[in-house]
């Protein structure tokens, strides 16, 4: 990743990018991963239903407090294989100052599927 701005893009290509919101439904160990990391399933509706993901969020979130927390995801990306696991969304989040991954929320709830714009 870099600080620098990205290049200009059109408003079309970031409809291209479908960012979802979703729940929290399961957060496990990823003990195979290279980094620190868990294995997430997050609902994002009924059209779109519950995706796996893997993230490498243990810094600053613990299993427990994960479950029932709402995310955004960029839902539309092809799955990747991460170790054993096939992750189907990107989870998304800003660095802190130590690089670590703080994620991308709601602050109210919000029905799970809802596009950003």
């Amino acid at each position: 990743m870099t600080d620098t701005p990205a290049q200009p893009l059109s408003f079309d290509d970031f409809l291209k990018v479908d960012i979802r919101v979703g729940t929290i439904v399961s957060a496990d160990e990823f003990p195979e991963a290279r980094k620190p990391a868990y294995v997430l399933q997050i609902d994002f509706g009924e059209e779109i239903g519950i995706k796996k993901t893997s993230a490498q969020i243990t810094r600053h979130y613990d299993r427990d407090g994960l479950v029932g927390r709402q995310v955004a995801a960029v839902v539309n990306f092809p799955p990747r294989q991460i170790g054993p696991h096939m992750s189907e969304v990107l989870t998304l989040g800003f660095p802190d100052d130590d690089g670590e991954v703080v994620m991308i929320g709601t602050d109210r709830p919000v029905p799970n599927g809802g596009r950003l714009y």
